[in-house]
């Protein structure tokens, strides 16, 4: 049976200076990501226990320091980066990242680009 559990932080927001152009990288701008961490939470469910489920506040954390403390050219790079350490650092089988700019350099009017993508534990 496949476990559809999930451990969602939605609209987290920050500042980060990612981006292809100069001025994105030096004056920096709005990123908002969200994070789907999917685990099996019936343990947790039982125990009432926080060691027996993903801390949602270190996946918090983890979003923060790679938007905030690192520097990226591409989105694709971004989320990668927290896919990858949510996998390595949480008891999670899989996660969902999106990361969005809502202020996008482009010559017409749009609400933000996007991407995201799904990472899971290798079995």
């Amino acid at each position: 049976m496949a476990i559809s559990d999930r451990i969602i932080l939605h609209n987290m927001r920050f500042r980060g200076y990612h981006g292809t152009l100069p001025a994105e990288r030096e004056l920096g701008q709005r990123f908002e990501v969200d994070v789907e961490l999917q685990l099996d939470l019936s343990r947790a469910m039982a125990s009432d226990a926080l060691e027996d489920t993903a801390d949602y506040s270190r996946a918090y954390a983890v979003v923060q320091e790679e938007v905030e403390k690192r520097q990226y050219r591409l989105l694709e790079t971004l989320a990668g980066s927290i896919a990858r350490r949510l996998l390595a650092e949480l008891p999670i089988m899989a996660v969902v990242v999106r990361v969005r700019k809502p202020q996008v350099p482009l010559p017409g009017m749009l609400a933000y680009s996007a991407v995201e993508i799904e990472r899971r534990t290798e079995q």
